[in-house]
């Protein structure tokens, strides 16, 4: 790696674990990859693989694991620490380091707002740190306090990360759309959070969920739901096994109703990526596409009418 072009001319780019390639695709030319961390030149840029992003990475030279700290502590109080090499050298400068709390979150809470740096060593003398990263969670990876016994699946903490990070959610009394929706873990959280929920599937939820106040069942597919038969909803939720293209088609349907007031959808790619499918995603405007810590080899898009 180049160490002496000016910092501010890169920014940093974490992929979700196990989606390096995807991210390099998504991405185009880059300067440098250290493990997952990919290092690019210019300002942010679009990137929907990317777990968390580095704005601005400093180089500091040090001349050994104290000096490192200090100068870390320098810069600001919180730190995490990303270690694609010198796992021990890292672990001691982190022992020197105010403790950042990571303990799981219980949702509701909001995300933390303190601010959380980033940093790696590049080699034994050479650390890059970023002050400023798009996420307040280590690596953009919220955990939380799950509950193991009441939803059917664990599709739930998908729903419970994209509030969380995002910061919206349907509010108490919204008219919800949950697309296939069986056996009911969407559905869950939705009703949890006060919305009214239609959950809409060939399948049936299970009878628990099904049985919860404010929510009402449709037995049909989910893509049989059409904007103008259906009506004003305040939110349309999509978690549905699908090529992305048909869930684009869908999805444009909606938009151009002018009859829904928000949509959060799971993008389920099944073998290769689709990687232009997601681009027309993520360009619809108002809206973002983003690597859930939950989900697997799938994007979460998030859109929002704006007045």
């Amino acid at each position: 790696m180049d160490t002496e072009r000016p910092p501010s001319g890169w920014t940093g780019y974490l992929a979700a674990d196990g989606f390096l390639d995807d991210l390099l695709a998504e991405l185009g030319p880059v300067r440098a990859v250290e493990g997952r961390l990919v290092l690019a030149d210019g300002p942010p840029r679009r990137a929907a693989w990317a777990q968390n992003i580095w704005y601005d990475p400093e180089i500091l030279p040090v001349a050994s694991i104290g000096d490192a700290a200090r100068q870390l502590k320098a810069i600001q109080r919180n730190w995490a620490a990303y270690a694609p090499r010198l796992h021990r050298r890292t672990a001691l400068v982190g022992e020197k380091l105010p403790p950042v709390s990571a303990r799981p979150l219980v949702f509701g809470q909001p995300a933390p707002t303190a601010p959380l740096g980033s940093w790696c060593f590049l080699d034994e003398t050479t650390v890059l740190a970023a002050r400023r990263c798009s996420s307040p969670f280590p690596h953009g990876e919220v955990r939380f306090v799950e509950d193991r016994q009441t939803p059917p699946n664990r599709a739930y903490l998908k729903l419970w990360d994209a509030f969380t990070t995002s910061g919206v959610r349907p509010r108490p009394g919204d008219l919800c759309l949950d697309l296939g929706a069986s056996p009911g873990g969407w559905t869950w959280v939705l009703q949890s959070v006060g919305a009214r929920v239609i959950s809409v599937d060939k399948a049936p939820l299970d009878p628990a969920i099904a049985a919860l106040p404010n929510v009402s069942c449709l037995r049909q597919s989910a893509f049989a739901v059409e904007p103008r038969a259906t009506g004003p909803v305040d939110w349309l939720f999509s978690d549905v096994i699908c090529y992305p293209s048909r869930l684009l088609t869908y999805v444009e349907r909606w938009l151009a109703s002018g009859l829904v007031g928000g949509m959060l959808c799971t993008l389920k790619f099944q073998g290769d990526t689709d990687h232009d499918t997601a681009a027309k995603f993520a360009a619809i405007p108002g809206g973002k596409l983003m690597h859930l810590a939950h989900n697997k080899h799938e994007l979460t898009w998030l859109w929002q009418k704006t007045a």
